[in-house]
């Protein structure tokens, strides 16, 4: 049995079709789902959902920028308020752009809360398009 999988963001439709398995990042951790999963709704993190497709088993990733995933009846309806396929990301722009973020969030100061929740969502955002384009494992 597959599973449908629709990853919908406010501007694009990223991924509509079948697969054998979903690992989704939710809030509270890695959530594998497959087929005949219960009934779910979970928060997503920013992060890498991997999808096992049913037409070839070969694994895709795609960066997700936070939002909330469903699973009823075999089909699993994300919408997020971003997201990328990682074949689309050119990797040594991600790199860059990944070591960046982490310098920021290295040179925030103690003392400002602000900038520090800026920079560790920055390099959340950095670190998920990174690794759906094939760095950092």
């Amino acid at each position: 049995m597959t599973l449908t999988v629709r990853v919908i963001s406010p501007d694009k439709t990223v991924w509509d079709a079948t697969a054998e398995e979903v690992i989704l990042p939710s809030t509270t951790g890695q959530l594998g789902i497959l087929s005949g999963h219960a009934p779910l709704l979970t928060a997503l993190d920013t992060g890498v959902m991997r999808v096992r497709s049913s037409k070839n088993q070969d694994w895709v990733a795609i960066a997700l920028l936070g939002g909330f995933a469903e699973v009823e009846q075999d089909e699993v309806t994300i919408l997020v308020n971003s997201a990328e396929n990682g074949d689309k990301i050119n990797l040594e722009q991600a790199r860059t752009a990944y070591t960046e973020a982490q310098t920021r969030l290295n040179q925030v100061s103690q003392g400002d809360r602000q900038g520090q929740i800026q920079a560790n969502q920055a390099f959340k955002r950095a670190r998920a398009r990174f690794q759906a384009a094939g760095g950092l494992v």
